[in-house]
């Protein structure tokens, strides 16, 4: 029972193919993708930079609230897609765009849930929670009917910003 022992160098065969310049897989492929945490968290500023703007305009001059958010979202994915071509010099791959999609509105979505206990916990006295209270359970259909929907625009939102901004971007598509 003779063991194999373990070869740390690299075979010439793989180094000659990649410093030849051909195009083969590498044999990690978790290697070479970016981590999608920084552009993520470049969605996250986008977005609250927007809402930001948004909640000052809305001050005086009343705007959709549904729009808002989409618009904030589009923001966001610009930035974050923007950012992605600068420092990778290529455009998002299918994954990404779904990791960059799933963790923007995640970032989002926990963003707006501390907003709400922070108005929930320093605006609303114990009357006001207590008549909020008693509206949700009373009739909770409405309120779950609201999250559920705009939860699906915001992931509907992201999906196709980021699929766009990616699309025009897209420095390949720009030298063709």
């Amino acid at each position: 029972m003779s063991r194999k022992p373990t070869q740390l160098s690299k075979s010439p065969s793989r180094s000659g193919a990649s410093q030849s310049g051909s195009k083969t897989p590498l044999s990690n492929p978790k290697a070479t993708q970016p981590k999608m945490t920084q552009y993520v968290g470049f969605f996250a500023v986008g977005y609250i930079l927007a809402s930001a703007i948004f909640m000052m305009i809305q001050t005086k001059l009343a705007l959709n609230s549904q729009l808002v958010t989409v618009i904030s979202i589009v923001i966001g994915a610009y930035i974050a897609v923007h950012k992605f071509i600068k420092h990778q010099q290529r455009a998002l791959d299918r994954g990404e765009i779904n990791r960059l999609m799933f963790g923007g509105v995640a970032v989002v979505w926990l963003l707006t849930i501390i907003y709400f206990l922070g108005i929930w916990f320093f605006l609303f006295d114990a009357v006001s929670r207590e008549v909020l209270m008693e509206m949700s359970m009373q009739q909770p259909l409405p309120l779950l009917s609201a999250l559920v929907m705009i939860l699906v625009l915001s992931l509907v939102s992201a999906r196709i910003s980021i699929w766009a901004v990616n699309h025009l971007l897209d420095p390949k598509r720009k030298t063709v």
